[in-house]
């Protein structure tokens, strides 16, 4: 197999999360629940506990963790981790979150640093920021942007 260049894989790594953000944006009986898996017999089964072995994504979001982000946003999660679950926000400071995905961890933060803080969510798919700023407009977060750039 040929070593891919890093234009090429910066591609194929954009268009699987343009692939599972189109999913959670459309999602129904087809669809599948967006979270990235290949095709399978059931879109539960990609979804299940036993699929993600609660080591990525929404498994990784309590009801504490999610802290009053939207469901579509938490659900949509492909993450590796919670980090507002570790970070010592403060009223008024400004939050960088890299690989923002559908916001989950931006709008967390965006509620953390108040009215007088910002949070902003940078992203390499448009349809992800997509995502990201329909569910910070379902949330009614204002002080969160989201981005888009390459990590």
């Amino acid at each position: 197999m040929a070593e891919l260049t890093d234009h090429e894989l910066r591609e194929h790594v954009r268009a699987r999360y343009t692939d599972a953000a189109l999913r959670m944006a459309d999602r129904d009986a087809t669809a599948g629940c967006g979270c990235g898996c290949e095709t399978t017999d059931s879109a539960d089964a990609c979804c299940s506990d036993a699929a993600t072995d609660g080591v990525f994504g929404a498994d990784l979001y309590g009801a504490e963790e999610a802290g009053g982000a939207p469901a579509a946003a938490v659900t949509a999660s492909l993450g590796c981790g919670v980090p507002t679950a570790v970070a010592d926000l403060h009223e008024g400071e400004t939050v960088l979150d890299l690989g923002s995905g559908a916001g989950a961890d931006v709008l967390i933060s965006a509620r953390r640093v108040g009215p007088s803080g910002r949070a902003i969510g940078l992203d390499m798919t448009d349809e992800m920021l997509a995502l990201a700023r329909a569910n910070a407009a379902d949330a009614g977060v204002a002080n969160a942007d989201f981005v888009k750039g390459y990590l």
